[in-house]
């Protein structure tokens, strides 16, 4: 994509092509555009078996499989069989007609014909013996041919003086003597046969992308900042300006960024890129199809695989680009996301490879908002894998509202060589700090909202009420405001906490915050009520090793879950700010004159909004339009 010189060849395996990413991504020719993209010339290579039987491409006859990928629009190109050198000529033959086939297509698109529908590109079926030049029986046993060669066909080659003998058979047919002289070189005869350097495998610029990666020119993302004149008293769709974001993204960066994302561009609030790009699409077009031409850029396929596969191929050859969708459907993707990771981990230890653009991906639609999907939208899992990667690529960032999404994607924007997990829900939210403080604040990581508690320094808390999370930073301040109200001597400290991976201590990751911070935030030695985005786990797992941890109270998602309101959600979660007041009152040092009334009260209002929400169903309107008080309340 946007990268019109490179033809890539994927070599793909029978066992391999039964996997549902590999499934998925015979579509991708449907998304090319020859004019301005390269191609891609996929060689499936059916050998007819995979590590324990045979593979369903394998055995379906040939006709069948040719009308598969027929179907799927590719002109095939079959070779097949077992003679040398014949299956050498015929082979370079498919690779000669396939190249001439794409170079016609892409010629004919860049010298002025206009391509709306999609060409048919080629694509290989090589057909060859499972276990070519192998040992043809082992024991009596057949092996050539079948899936006993998968492995390991010969295992005893040190006890047994027979298999020994096979194997150097084996080897020898190989005639080493030509291929390396005395000294264990390759002779003159292979190095003639290579490529000169420029043309050589190695040599691809392409192969080490961050060669020719070039930063992204990005706007100011103040510009699109939400003015917060109070904290907690403007409902914002924070996507929808980081939609406008993107979108001046787009127009500054026409051939190196993209967005990728599953049937939900505008369901996650981003539409705004369909001002500037339609999404791309090579086949057939109607007049009721809106921002739709094979001209666009903004990839939208219903598949979770091929869009963290495009995206993750796009930053790999050194472009820049975001995977956004549901929170639930990332964990689709996630083994991909994991692969990704460990490529990065290990790519670091290489001082050669130039770093690429990072791996940015948005969950929104998240659990605690799926009103009208339920339980099978609800669930933060991919947090949870994120953060088991090693420090020097795993990013978790949980802004909670729309200032600290833009200052936190900005970054995510400029940075190299990460994997970056933005989590932030769609719906409406309350907007808590101006653009200047959630630059401060997300430089930080983790600030006191003073503003949410009544925490006046002069002496510890008697509790800290923490959050990470947009619906939980909500509850957290609604019922720091109960506190204030109800218990003005408790004095409470509100901690929010945006990157999550400050928590770790800073010789386990490079965002952990010093002993130092992490004291002045949480104190040493108070109880911290800790309301979580997800699994309460994560949060043990990210302190562990600081200092008495045991006085951390983590309130998550705990796999509760259904089609009920938004307020529910964290009424079933135990996360709500009834539920937080009480924890606070129970946590508390001391037992502050009308605790017992303000127990009795949150059950109450529990109980209340069971009623309501059975009845009414939606949240009770207090709930529902509750704001942050402009005034600190007075006693």
């Amino acid at each position: 994509m946007d990268n019109p010189d490179l033809l890539a060849v994927a070599v793909v395996g029978d066992g391999e092509a039964e996997t549902g990413p590999l499934e998925g991504s015979w579509k991708g020719i449907s998304f090319l555009n020859p004019a301005r993209d390269g191609a891609v010339l996929p060689v499936l290579h059916l050998n007819g078996a995979k590590i324990a039987g045979p593979t369903v491409l394998g055995r379906k006859p040939a006709d069948e499989v040719r009308s598969l990928f027929e179907g799927h629009g590719y002109e095939v190109i079959e070779v097949s069989g077992d003679d040398l050198p014949g299956m050498h000529h015929r082979f370079a033959g498919a690779l000669g007609h396939a190249y001439r086939t794409i170079t016609g297509i892409q010629e004919s698109a860049r010298s002025g014909r206009k391509y709306h529908r999609r060409p048919r590109w080629p694509m290989i079926i090589l057909r060859s013996p499972k276990g070519w030049t192998g040992p043809s029986e082992v024991d009596g046993v057949k092996v050539t041919g079948t899936w006993r060669s998968h492995q390991v066909p010969l295992a005893g080659v040190r006890e047994n003086p027979e298999h020994l003998q096979l194997l150097e058979n084996w080897l020898r047919s190989y005639r080493p003597e030509e291929l390396f002289n005395e000294g264990g070189f390759p002779t003159d005869l292979v190095l003639a046969a290579n490529p000169p350097r420029s043309l050589q495998l190695s040599a691809s610029a392409h192969a080490n992308g961050g060669r020719l990666t070039r930063d992204l020119d990005l706007p100011d993302f103040r510009s699109f900042a939400v003015t917060v004149t109070h904290p907690g008293t403007e409902l914002v769709e924070s996507t929808r300006r980081f939609g406008d974001l993107l979108a001046e993204v787009y127009q500054r960066n026409p051939q190196t960024f993209r967005l990728f994302c599953p049937d939900e561009t505008n369901s996650n609030r981003l539409g705004s890129v369909f001002d500037v790009s339609d999404r791309a699409f090579m086949e057939r077009v109607t007049p009721d199809d809106v921002k739709i031409s094979s001209t666009g850029r903004v990839m939208e396929v219903l598949s979770e695989h091929s869009c963290h596969g495009w995206l993750e191929g796009y930053t790999l050859t050194g472009r820049h680009g975001l995977f956004a969708t549901y929170e639930a459907f990332a964990m689709v993707s996630a083994s991909q996301t994991i692969q990704h990771s460990k490529w990065l981990e290990e790519a670091s230890r290489l001082s050669w490879r130039a770093k690429v653009p990072s791996l940015n991906v948005l969950l929104t639609s998240t659990a605690w908002r799926n009103d009208h999907n339920g339980f099978s939208h609800q669930g933060p899992g991919l947090i949870q894998i994120v953060i088991t990667h090693r420090g020097e690529v795993s990013r978790v960032y949980l802004p909670p509202d729309a200032n600290c999404l833009l200052a936190v994607a900005d970054h995510c924007l400029r940075s190299r060589s990460y994997v970056n997990l933005i989590v932030i829900d769609k719906q409406p939210q309350l907007q808590w700090l101006p653009i200047d403080q959630a630059i401060e604040h997300c430089a930080r990581g983790a600030s006191i909202w003073t503003w949410a508690g009544n925490d006046d320094g002069s002496r510890e808390p008697d509790i800290v009420l923490a959050c990470a999370g947009d619906v939980v930073t909500m509850e957290t301040v609604a019922a720091a405001q109960i506190l204030q109200e109800h218990l003005p001597q408790l004095q409470v400290r509100v901690v929010n906490v945006v990157d999550l991976m400050a928590l770790i201590r800073p010789k386990d990751h490079p965002h952990g915050m010093s002993e130092v911070l992490f004291s002045e935030l949480f104190t040493d030695s108070v109880n911290v009520i800790f309301a979580f985005h997800g699994f309460p786990g994560a949060v043990h797992q990210l302190i562990h090793g600081r200092p008495n941890t045991d006085r951390f109270h983590v309130r998550g998602f705990i796999e509760q879950g259904t089609t009920t309101t938004p307020f529910d959600m964290t009424v079933k979660n135990r996360v709500s700010r009834f539920h937080l007041v009480m924890d606070a009152i129970h946590n508390s040092p001391h037992t502050p004159r009308g605790s017992a009334d303000l127990l009795t009260w949150c059950a109450r209002r529990l109980h209340e909004h069971e009623g309501y929400i059975i009845e009414h169903l939606e949240d009770l309107p207090d709930i529902k339009n509750w704001t942050l008080s402009p005034q600190p309340p007075t006693h």
